[in-house]
């Protein structure tokens, strides 16, 4: 699987430990920043271009990570057709992708050490959206609200 990955200087060191990770275990990882340590940087851009690539390359997913992960949910989700969910935990992962289609999981440096991270992450690439119709609909209406937001039929 493809996964598009991104951090600000918060989650730097992370986000290297999962890619590494990932990359060793068969997934295709795309790094969208940041490229060095830069206790100075901002987020949004970073969460910006990897959401933007998930939009672009169906099938993939993406991975955001910053101190919370809160600022990287939220910019992430500014991107039309983005769903992503703060993981804080492997059952929250799970769900994410189970009932909502997620599509970019959000994670704080800060909260986990590096086993957990991974480990939520993986919970997170491994489960697949239930399908189930009651999820199907409610990721619709989300659909149907963010065309009408942009002037467009759903």
């Amino acid at each position: 699987m493809r996964i598009h990955i991104a951090s600000d200087h918060a989650g730097f060191e992370l986000k290297r430990s999962v890619e590494e990770h990932l990359v060793n275990n068969g997934h295709e990882v795309v790094n969208h920043g940041a490229f060095e340590y830069d206790p100075m940087d901002d987020y949004p851009g970073f969460c910006f271009d990897a959401a933007e690539a998930v939009v672009n390359d169906p099938g993939s997913l993406g991975v955001v990570i910053g101190g919370s992960g809160n600022g990287e949910q939220i910019a992430a989700n500014k991107v039309c057709g983005i769903r992503a969910a703060l993981i804080w935990s492997p059952r929250t992962a799970r769900l994410s992708r189970q009932h909502n289609d997620a599509n970019v999981g959000s994670l704080g440096a800060r909260e986990h050490t590096e086993a957990e991270a991974i480990a939520i992450i993986e919970a997170f690439i491994a489960e697949p959206f239930s399908g189930d119709q009651r999820h199907q609909r409610r990721v619709d209406q989300l659909a149907a609200y963010e065309a009408a937001a942009r002037g467009e039929a759903a």
